[in-house]
């Protein structure tokens, strides 16, 4: 697999389009944030869970948008590095360095797993 898939996941992301993400997914996906109750963050499995969880960063920060993108593949997994910034509804930014690990499984994501700094804002 090559690192295009994890550029159009990317682009994807900061056009906000959830009908774009999920077609790049498989049924039981599994993403882990990086933040949440438990060791692994919060854990979303399967497309429904995505469709609900992921518009929460595009309602929380309005512009949200993922930057300065690096991607990588290693057979079938692979990472991105990337910045984060965003404006929220009080006017204040939000930037942060983070990561994704992929696995990729007949040529969709069937796993994330995001790591971010821990900013400030």
């Amino acid at each position: 697999m090559s690192v295009e898939l994890l550029d159009a996941f990317a682009q994807a992301f900061n056009r906000h389009d959830i009908e774009a993400l999920l077609a790049m997914v498989t049924a039981d996906c599994v993403f882990e944030m990086a933040t949440g109750p438990e060791a692994c963050g919060r854990r979303h499995q399967g497309k429904a869970a995505l469709r609900q969880a992921l518009p929460w960063a595009w309602q929380h920060w309005p512009d949200a948008r993922w930057e300065d993108a690096t991607h990588v593949m290693a057979g079938a997994r692979g990472f991105s590095e990337w910045t984060f910034r965003g404006t929220d509804a009080a006017g204040r930014m939000t930037e942060v360095r983070g990561v994704d690990l992929f696995e990729i499984r007949d040529g969709l994501i069937a796993r994330k797993d995001t790591y971010r700094k821990q900013g400030s804002g």
